[in-house]
């Protein structure tokens, strides 16, 4: 294990109801294999990894099919109704090993697709930083704010935008302390980059792929396989 240590958190207790599946989306078949699957081996098997906290929801009946469900270097926690719950759950658990310098890797149970050598990109960049960072991708697009009912108010200027991806890398002792500060002052942030800046903080951005999606849909499933197809054919 790399001193200081590097863990990992999946929060994975969402319902994906925007899949329009009885089925949470993590546990949906990907390739011949759950989601779930594809996004554990990415970081469970990685070298720098000590262990991985799983955060699931405790009406969970899925979870026994997985094939890590007995892997040595997972602990099950239990989820909450927000995914800053289930992260800082956690949290909590993984104090009992976890030093404030180390490293949390955080990562969305829905992106299959992330690379090693993103992963690898980003512990590098973050090497020696005191708070931390995220992969994410520039912003291509032309940008656009709306009102409510869909009415373009403006057009933002996308210089220095960023799409936000996982993982989100930091230290424990920052992360958990921003995390508990924001929900005790019910705050609901919807990542972890969201807590250390409402804590004052700034984590780092670093580039990454693409093919990093969040499966949300019915048809990003289709566009992950191919993703995973060409990473495989890729040597990736």
């Amino acid at each position: 294990m790399t001193d200081p240590a590097v863990w990992a958190v999946v929060p994975a207790a969402g319902v994906g109801r925007r899949m329009g599946s009885r089925i949470p989306k993590q546990y949906l078949q990907l390739q011949g294999r759950m989601v779930i699957d594809h996004t554990l081996e990415r970081l469970l098997l990685h070298p720098s990894v000590g262990a991985l906290y799983l955060a699931l929801g405790p009406d969970d009946g899925w979870w026994a099919d997985s094939e890590f469900s007995t892997h040595p270097g997972l602990v099950r926690v239990d989820g909450g109704r927000e995914r800053c719950y289930s992260v800082c759950n956690a949290l909590s658990r993984l104090a009992q090993r976890a030093r404030p310098a180390d490293w949390v890797l955080v990562h969305d149970a829905a992106r299959p697709c992330v690379r090693r050598a993103d992963i690898d990109r980003l512990i590098e960049r973050l090497d020696g930083h005191a708070v931390g960072g995220l992969l994410g991708m520039p912003v291509r697009d032309t940008m656009k704010r709306s009102d409510p009912q869909g009415r373009v108010l403006q057009t933002v200027e996308r210089d220095h935008l960023w799409h936000a991806y996982t993982p989100q890398m930091f230290r424990f002792g920052v992360l958990f302390d921003a995390l508990q500060g924001a929900l005790d002052a019910d705050v609901l942030v919807t990542d972890e980059a969201s807590a250390v800046e409402w804590a004052g903080q700034h984590p780092l951005m670093v580039e990454g792929h693409a093919d990093n999606l969040k499966i949300t849909r019915p048809e990003d499933l289709r566009l992950a396989a191919y993703y995973l197809e060409q990473q495989a054919a890729d040597g990736r």
